[in-house]
Parts: C-alpha cells; structure tokens; sequence
C-alpha cells in the first residue's frame, strides 16, 4: 500500500515516533518505510527501517510521557517530499522541545526522514 506524503508525515510522527509500544511501531513502521529507509538527525544517519524502529524506541523510552503536537498541516512538495513542523512535551506543560521533520517518499513510503530541531515558538 502507499500512502501520500501528509499522511507519511503524521504518521511517522505519531506512529513511529509517538508510539510506546515496539510491536505497534514495527506495523506502522512496516507499512509507511521503505526497508532500506534512511533516519537523518543531529546526532547521526541511522540506516534501515527495523534500525530506524530501534531508534525511535529508544528516543521514545527518554521521556515515555510527551506527546507530539503539529504546529501547522503538513506541508508537501510535488507528491514526493514535505514537513511537518511540531513541539513535544509532557500533557498540560509547555513543550520541551521543538522540531521540523522532512520527508522524501519512494512508491507512498517514506525512504528519507531528516530530523531538525528548532527554536521554540513564541506561542506554540
């Protein structure tokens, strides 16, 4: 199945990144990544959808109680490419932290994503 480039971005985001159980983020992960998906972030390249799964498990057990809020609807580029702007934090506090996601898509599925942290938003 494919899917086009605003639903890649949201789910990635709470499928993949926001979920807390590993056996629902492999099935998401099996239906919205490429196997040979590429995770690009600050702190390095990870390779491969069951990596980019490890990782986003590990990201996630770091703070098991945030939740990802979307700024402003996905923004997409020819069907192949978009962002999704976003903040994360803990329910009923102010974010912790905020970031943009970027997508480029093979076939309906997401064979980059490239993570960037930003500045937080004066009124998120």
């Amino acid at each position: 199945m494919s899917y086009d480039i605003a639903t890649l971005l949201t789910r990635n985001l709470h499928e993949i990144f926001g979920e807390g159980d590993d056996a629902r983020r492999r099935a998401a992960a099996q239906e919205i990544f490429t196997e040979d998906a590429v995770f690009y972030e600050p702190n390095g390249v990870t390779r491969g959808r069951d990596e980019i799964v490890r990782i986003a498990g590990v990201i996630r057990a770091m703070h098991p109680d945030f939740q990802y809020t979307v700024l402003r609807a996905p923004e997409v580029l020819h069907g192949r490419s978009g962002r999704v702007q976003w903040v994360s934090g803990p329910p009923g506090a102010p974010p912790a932290y905020a970031g943009t996601d970027v997508v480029i898509a093979t076939d309906g599925r997401i064979a980059e994503i490239h993570l960037f942290f930003d500045a937080m938003p004066a009124n998120p």
